[in-house]
């Protein structure tokens, strides 16, 4: 019996090993493969990133679709379900809600508006691309592209994958849009929060960018005859004035906010999304030619978010323009980040306004626009469900958008407004309300726009002025482009579809049946955008902050970074003027804790009784405020801060807009430290009335007792890392609630340094805990000087097959804050090579 258990164990861990490994890629040797022109070599290094080598573009984007699917088609697979709205056809009743969602919004409708607006060569590269994945998934089964079709194989579903197309690709670019949509989220917390305060209060909540303190990405120039001017000292073009609108909506938006909270986030949510990047001119480096640094703040998951890869034509011309390195989104042909052979670029957030909420007057299948009921727009649509009935919904829409409100009925009772909208006064005394509310969604993602014809021109650009006109067609989502050339120029340049607004701000949700509150015909003109083309200071710093200062004169937004990020960058380049790309990359690990400069003086100063919790203020007393895996103080700082929060601001505010502790809140508790009886700082749960120092005692008591239960008494075993852990999630499994798969496919949780504003983004959310859940996504650093001499990280590995060594084996580098060489030349590229395969035309 003891040998044929033994036998019985090897033969199903025989059979384990084989579902696992049947899905690993050829990475060496030769395949034959259907409509390739000529024969296309793929180098791979120790890390299995691979370069691409192909006589002609189409054969190049092929390869790329091709390689993609190799290490990544699950993930492909996933994220078309998701852009498409049809998850449930995968994981079944759970996914109708979000399917429905993504529905309403018509990211693959507005997807296949896009192909015919493209450029012919776009379009070409998109077919070529698509040509590739279908090349290699063609012939094989569902369990031989990835365990994952494997494991919900054994829970009945029965699925074979489908064709890709140039849509499935397009479709995820709206998926980037919609998690970088920017300020959605502060447009309903404003209204949820006015169920406990008034507006005046709630504009304490969202104070002004302060840029007295942290100076805007761009600091000269201005816009003159419709253009902007670096060197031009006055406006000459002025927007529309605005009328001040005054809140109309004041009820509840919780279910909207629920909903789209629910839509699996491919890129992440939080304030703490964004980026840094960087670019620093000759005359600070080492070298005498320019340095760019990047590292987009995106949430955590297995596999990362990125794919390192090369795209290089054998002979550089016309027909074939392309020798470009950098990051990709598997699904996507071309590179989204990195550079070529003369140029270099990097992206942060924006962070513009490009949606609006509108408050739709709704009667029965119509809708009140000027002054009398015009038809909803409607669309029938099915959505499959896997192991269930086939679901079907109406999607409705107005002039300003699809009804997002019509999801479920959790939204269709919050759309309703009640009287007070009805009797609001709005713009000059139209009437309000008469029939049911509804709120309609106006995004700029929802038209048709050419991001996939700018990230090609990107990709070929080599010269500034080309790179600039590659930005003209990056409509959405709106990015902060940091640009640097082997030449020695460094520039920024501001693109995106942003609406210019002919009343309001789009801080508030408008009445939909006032014309008042209309877009203007054309958005904010391109040549208008601010940009900046070698500035004087020598460097250019995007961390999300504001793009320009407020004489600029159009609207961009008012969901920026508060500047904590950017102005550490600042003050470490200007301190060293010879950066080394080494440099760079200790920049980017900086955890310097501004908000910890602000308070702890204050916290130090408290008179406190208890010998237990003035522990913890000499903890913070001999702490540098610099938040490194192992500190105490920054353990203690982060609990203490989290109390804070509590015990200012839970009595006050709805549980939905509860801080989340992001440098928003820096700034608000900032203002309230020079107030001490300000009435925030009084706990309305109580029958006494607190000052800011009684809170203050409170907090620190508290979370002295907190990191006691989850450390230990003894401050010399804290340390920030226990507290602050990261664990990589799969995207679509890894929360499934079963033990053995989730272990299978998650990677962590483990400790790690930085923090939320920090240039070392691991963010967290002060209503949730400590763990990360947003983090440097990669990060790359660009030495023009000698391109061989960049050097690049993912977060996790090229591989998306589990158990493969490629799975994971960046992460642990990633961790400790080292890179790895980056080879460009095809020198370079052939010594670093670890496997070789060359895909042969057949026939």
């Amino acid at each position: 019996m003891a040998i044929v258990l033994v036998a019985v164990l090897v033969l199903a861990l025989v059979a384990a090993t084989w579902a696992v490994r049947r899905s690993f890629p050829q990475t060496e040797g030769e395949i034959t493969v259907p409509g390739l022109e000529s024969e296309v070599t793929v180098y791979r290094d120790e890390r299995g990133v691979p370069q691409i080598y192909a006589d002609n573009s189409e054969d190049l984007f092929y390869a790329q679709g091709f390689v993609h699917a190799q290490d990544r088609f699950f993930e492909m697979d996933f994220r078309r379900h998701v852009t498409a709205g049809r998850t449930a056809e995968l994981f079944g009743e759970e996914a109708v809600e979000t399917d429905s969602f993504v529905r309403t919004l018509g990211w693959r409708e507005v997807a296949e508006r896009e192909i015919a607006m493209l450029d012919a060569d776009t379009r070409r590269y998109l077919e070529a691309y698509a040509d590739g994945v279908n090349a290699y998934i063609g012939d094989r089964g569902p369990s031989q592209l990835s365990l994952e079709y494997v494991v919900l194989g054994l829970g009945g579903l029965d699925y074979s994958p489908e064709e890709w197309t140039p849509v499935d690709s397009l479709a995820w670019l709206k998926a980037m849009a919609w998690d970088l949509r920017s300020d959605m989220e502060d447009e309903i917390d404003r209204v949820l929060a006015t169920q406990t305060l008034e507006p005046e209060q709630v504009a304490r909540l969202y104070p002004d960018y302060p840029f007295g303190r942290h100076p805007p990405i761009v600091t000269s120039g201005a816009v003159v005859d419709g253009v902007f001017e670096q060197e031009a000292t006055q406006n000459t073009t002025r927007q529309p004035r605005r009328a001040v609108l005054s809140p109309a909506v004041v009820s509840a938006l919780r279910g909207v906010a629920a909903v789209s909270n629910r839509l699996p986030s491919l890129l992440g949510t939080g304030s703490g999304l964004g980026s840094n990047a960087w670019a620093v001119s000759g005359e600070r480096t080492s070298t005498g030619l320019p340095l760019l640094a990047n590292d987009p703040h995106l949430a955590p998951s297995i596999p990362g978010i990125w794919y390192q890869m090369g795209l290089h034509c054998t002979t550089v011309d016309a027909d074939c323009p392309f020798d470009v390195s950098g990051f990709t989104f598997s699904g996507l042909p071309g590179v989204v980040i990195g550079h070529n052979d003369t140029i270099a670029w990097g992206f942060t957030n924006l962070g513009a306004d490009v949606a609006d909420l509108y408050v739709e007057d709704v009667r029965g299948d119509s809708y009140r626009y000027k002054g009398r009921f015009r038809p909803v727009r409607q669309r029938r649509e099915r959505i499959r469900v896997a192991g269930g009935e086939d679901v079907r919904i109406t999607v409705r829409s107005t002039r300003h958008g699809p009804l997002i409100s019509d999801v479920n009925d959790e939204l269709s009772d919050v759309a309703e407004l009640g009287e007070d909208v009805a009797t609001e006064r709005v713009s000059g005394g139209r009437r309000g309300l008469r029939g049911d509310a509804a709120i309609a969604l106006r995004w700029t993602a929802l038209e048709p726009g050419r991001t996939a014809d700018a990230l090609f021109m990107m990709n070929t650009a080599r010269s500034w002025d080309e790179f600039r006109r590659a930005a003209r067609y990056f409509d959405v989502p709106a990015q902060n482009l940091v640009y640097a050339d082997v030449d020695g120029r460094i520039g920024y340049q501001a693109p995106g579809r942003i609406p210019i607004r002919r009343s309001g701000n789009g801080d508030w949700p408008v009445p939909g049946w006032d014309p008042a509150y209309e877009w203007a015909d054309q958005p904010v003109p391109f040549d208008a955008l601010p940009n900046v083309l070698d500035p004087p200071e020598g460097y250019v710093v995007t961390a999300n902050q504001a793009v320009i200062g407020k004489d600029y004169p159009y609207y961009l937004g008012s969901a920026f970074a508060r500047g904590y990020r950017s102005q550490r960058i600042a003050e470490l380049i200007r301190d060293d003027l010879s950066l080394t790309p080494e440099d760079m990359t200790q920049i980017q690990l900086d955890a310097q804790n501004g908000n910890a400069e602000t308070l702890v003086p204050y916290l130090l100063d408290l008179n406190i009784d208890a010998a237990y919790v003035r522990e913890g203020q000499q903890v913070l007393e001999d702490w540098d405020m610099n938040q490194s895996s192992g500190s105490a103080g920054a353990a203690f700082f982060n609990v203490v801060w989290t109390n804070v929060l509590e015990k200012t601001f839970h009595d006050q505010l709805p549980e939905e807009v509860w801080p989340d502790g992001g440098d928003r809140w820096f700034d608000v508790v900032r203002k309230l430290l020079n107030r001490p009886h300000a009435q925030w700082w009084d706990d309305a749960r109580t029958g006494f009335v607190e000052t800011r120092d009684d809170i203050l005692i409170e907090a620190m008591q508290e979370a002295r007792h907190e990191i006691t239960r989850l450390q230990a008494r003894d401050p010399e075993l804290w340390s920030w890392g226990h507290l602050h852990r990261l664990e990589l999630v799969h995207q679509s499994l890894g929360r499934s609630g079963i033990g053995p798969i989730e272990w299978l496919f998650n990677r962590g949780p483990f400790g790690v340094g930085g923090g939320d504003s920090m240039v070392n983004a691991t963010g967290w959310d002060a209503t949730e805990g400590y763990d990360v859940n947003w983090v440097p996504s990669m990060r790359m650093v660009v030495s023009l000087d000698d391109l061989d001499e960049s050097h690049w990280i993912n977060l996790t590995g090229a591989s998306g097959h589990v158990f493969n060594a490629r799975y994971s084996d960046q992460s642990e580098l990633w961790r400790e804050g080292e890179t790895t060489p980056w080879a460009f030349s095809p020198e370079a590229v052939r010594e670093t090579a670890v496997d070789e395969l060359r895909l042969v035309p057949a026939g």
